[in-house]
């Protein structure tokens, strides 16, 4: 009797093999995909600060953001950065053939604009020195065709670098088709760093709010004037409106005849911490006070509002870790602004005048330096009186449409000594209009919104050569 062989009919247990490779597989590719795209947002820096670290020359908490989940974050990037300026609106502004002439000669302080170039005015801008720059910039910016690209390297305080972009922004909005290819760097702190012994050899074309006569940093209008939401201050038009009217709540006669100073000492200022001890009205003839800035923020700003803050003949201006934006808001008031030896120059403050448009005091006796002017403003009311105004007048000047015009010839005068043709960065995003209200929140939109630029029926004023 012989074995048979296994028949090849016989049926077979089917294999579920191919039928659990599938959910395994969607379940990997979803792990790679949510990786690759964490991966890709997290090298995304936003005009809001998203993947940023704070610069390392001056470090602050690091931002926090308020989206719930981790989806509605990647979302929000992806939309922002990447969907909404290909799809945003075209710019139907006009275009530079309806600009007549320039009739205005600009104001005087904008000479300042040949002195803060002249570093480069014989060995001109080259791309080294602009890579060189950016070792201290937190940002770069690109204008190209009249678009503008930013390339994000390091965070800036609170909103300082979203609201310095919505300016540039409304820079091209204002004067479209006039403003001229750049690339330049940029740094949001208070404090220059580009020295004039240590960089003699070689300057570094770097922006920023503020200078020194020590400095090659390019000094460039700071961010409040398009608002500063985080301590509830106004776009500079309707804030220095509001500023005026509320120093007219009270005549010069009737107003209190001392010297007022309200801030936060606590920020390594010398200055401020001597300030203190001159809180004494019959003594020094001041009234000094802190400023909690935790509590302001628990009152929404409701005992420190500026408008509320001119009742006073005499203000004092004190600078703090370095430049303050206070100054502009200061002059506003019209009452006799006492500067204390000032370090930091920004773009507007070359043009006041001592005993013009403020009172000078002295950095080596504070005290008996405010007392002595209080007294002699005291004694000679009409004369504190005139230059108070002066400084209020001087800042009435100070427009949005000269801020503008400060900016545009002072990118023209760079662009010019540029010896490159600038080329955006694979890093570098577009950003636009829609972009930035994109990332804002509701405050600072209304803010945004408030400042938004129209363009005028004429060029820029005419920039003179002295």
């Amino acid at each position: 009797m012989s074995m048979g062989l296994p028949s090849r009919t016989q049926s077979r247990r089917p294999s579920y093999l191919f039928t659990c490779a599938i959910p395994f597989s969607l379940f990997f590719l979803t792990i790679l995909l949510l990786y690759k795209v964490d991966n890709f947002l997290s090298q995304t820096g936003t005009v809001a600060g998203h993947n940023l670290e704070p610069t390392p020359w001056h470090l602050f908490p690091p931002k926090t953001f308020t989206e719930q989940t981790r989806y509605a974050r990647a979302s929000k990037i992806i939309q922002c950065s990447y969907l909404t300026c290909p799809y945003a609106a075209p710019n139907s502004t006009p275009d530079r053939a309806q600009f007549p002439d320039p009739t205005e000669t600009c104001p005087d302080f904008f000479s300042w604009i040949h002195r803060d170039l002249e570093p480069w005015a014989l060995t001109g801008i080259s791309l080294s020195d602009l890579e060189q720059a950016r070792n201290f910039a937190a940002f770069r910016v690109l204008i190209l065709d009249g678009k503008l690209y930013v390339d994000f390297y390091y965070a800036c305080v609170q909103s300082r670098a979203m609201f310095t972009v919505w300016g540039l922004l409304q820079l091209l909005r204002r004067y479209p088709g006039l403003v001229p290819d750049v690339d330049l760097m940029f740094d949001c702190m208070d404090k220059p760093t580009i020295n004039r012994t240590e960089h003699a050899s070689r300057p570094l074309p770097l922006f920023r709010y503020c200078t020194t006569a020590d400095h090659f940093d390019i000094p460039f209008p700071d961010w409040s004037f398009w608002g500063w939401p985080e301590t509830n201050i106004h776009p500079w038009d309707k804030e220095f409106g509001d500023i005026k009217q509320g120093s007219r709540a009270l005549s010069w006669r009737k107003k209190i005849p001392r010297a007022y100073w309200k801030g936060n000492p606590d920020v390594y200022s010398p200055i401020r911490t001597e300030l203190l001890t001159c809180n004494h009205s019959r003594k020094w003839g001041a009234q000094i006070m802190r400023q909690d800035w935790v509590e302001e923020a628990k009152a929404r700003y409701e005992q420190s509002k500026l408008s509320n803050q001119c009742k006073h003949r005499y203000k004092i201006y004190a600078e703090g870790y370095a430049w303050s934006v206070s100054l502009k808001y200061i002059l506003s008031c019209g009452s006799l602004a006492l500067i204390i030896s000032p370090q930091y120059e920004d773009f507007f403050s070359r043009g006041l005048i001592p005993k013009k448009n403020y009172w000078p005091v002295s950095s080596t006796n504070v005290c008996s330096s405010v007392k002595f002017a209080v007294d002699w403003g005291n004694v000679n009311p009409s004369k504190a009186e005139a230059i108070g105004r002066g400084g209020q007048d001087f800042m009435e000047s100070l427009s949005m449409d000269r801020v503008y015009d400060y900016m545009y010839h002072l990118i023209a005068g760079y662009s010019k000594l540029m010896d490159f043709k600038p080329i955006s960065p694979a890093s570098a995003r577009e950003i636009c209009l829609d972009s930035v209200l994109c990332f804002a929140d509701a405050k600072q939109r209304e803010f945004l919104e408030e400042s938004t630029a129209f363009p005028p029926q004429r060029a820029p004023c005419k920039l003179e050569i002295k």
